[in-house]
């Protein structure tokens, strides 16, 4: 029970030290560790694991702290990429499992994305709506100055350009 609540308040601490690489290695290629089992188990054999041998794995994995031999030795090879800098986490081999593997968008970009698109349309659709009410008009932007009040001003321009304002001089 000790073991329980120390794992709960450390969950990245391991008493076996052969677990302890299997889940350093998992975790710099960012998978779990039965996952890193998997691909372990492929790369040393060249096939799949059977269903069989996935319960099995699992009971002594997880039951017992048996470590493969293969997996020992896949963490090393992991291990050592690493030290080296030579591993790439994201290469596709290490992640074929992964079901939604691959680069999406953020939930917040897509929300970003869809709202910004959403807003667009309604305003463009708010602009040509009002385009059509207004009549026939000068522009198609707001603000809308209908032609026969354009030509209604432009006359009262040309009565108030011949007249003189108060206080003006001719030269």
């Amino acid at each position: 029970m000790v073991t329980f609540f120390q794992t709960l308040i450390r969950p990245d601490r391991e008493e076996s030290a052969q677990r302890a690489e299997v889940a350093k290695a998992a975790n710099l290629l960012q998978v779990g560790e039965f996952q890193f089992l998997q691909l372990a188990y492929s790369e040393w054999y060249g096939e799949e694991m059977s269903e069989e041998l996935i319960n099995q794995l699992f009971m002594a994995y997880m039951l017992y702290d048996q470590v493969p031999f293969w997996a020992r030795r896949h963490a090393h090879r992991i291990l050592a990429l690493d030290k080296q800098g030579e591993l790439d986490e994201n290469d596709p081999a290490y992640h074929r499992y992964d079901k939604d593997y691959g680069k999406k968008l953020p939930a917040d970009i897509k929300r970003f994305i869809v709202t910004a698109t959403l807003m667009v349309s309604i305003m463009t659709g708010i602009v040509w709506l009002s385009h059509l009410v207004a009549g026939e008009s000068t522009s198609f932007l707001p603000p809308y100055f209908e032609k026969k009040e354009m030509k209604a001003t432009a006359k009262e321009r040309k009565i108030q350009d011949t007249s003189l304002a108060p206080g003006r001089y001719n030269r």
